[in-house]
């Protein structure tokens, strides 16, 4: 596939990983030295690859579930060299992990967003000193 720009190109990724059922998120970029346009951007499942070694703090309260599982779904887009399109350059469809159902398809990070009356609400709220969880006596 061919697309004007590379927004466009991630744009068409995001909302094919929406129906498919995963999230995802920007990995990579290679950029060109002679122009500095960007000549690879790859975007990838948001369980790809593994989470570092935790690094062992006193103050830490509670472990962070691992929610990295390996080597998931990714896409290369590549600049075309004498145009300003980008092609699709590789498509790694394989998952490690089981995908979302699309009952709970509207759980996922992408697909939660604040709407202009909540953030209304939000903002007045703070505003009042209101806080958003009730304190514990």
């Amino acid at each position: 596939m061919k697309f004007y720009t590379l927004q466009q190109g991630i744009s068409f990724y995001e909302n094919y990983a929406r129906v498919s059922g995963f999230d995802t998120h920007l990995y990579s970029t290679k950029k060109r030295k002679s122009n500095g346009k960007i000549s690879l951007k790859y975007c990838v499942c948001n369980k790809e690859g593994f989470r570092e070694t935790p690094r062992l703090q006193s103050n830490c309260k509670k472990k962070r579930p691992i929610t990295r599982m390996g080597r998931n779904a990714r896409i290369t887009l590549k600049l075309i060299n004498d145009q300003d399109n980008y092609i699709i350059f590789s498509f790694h469809e394989g998952h490690t992990h089981p995908l979302t159902t699309p009952n709970s398809a509207h759980h996922t990070k992408q697909s939660r967003n604040l709407t202009l009356a909540h953030k209304k609400y939000i903002m007045d709220n703070s505003r009042a000193n209101i806080r958003a969880t009730k304190p514990t006596d």
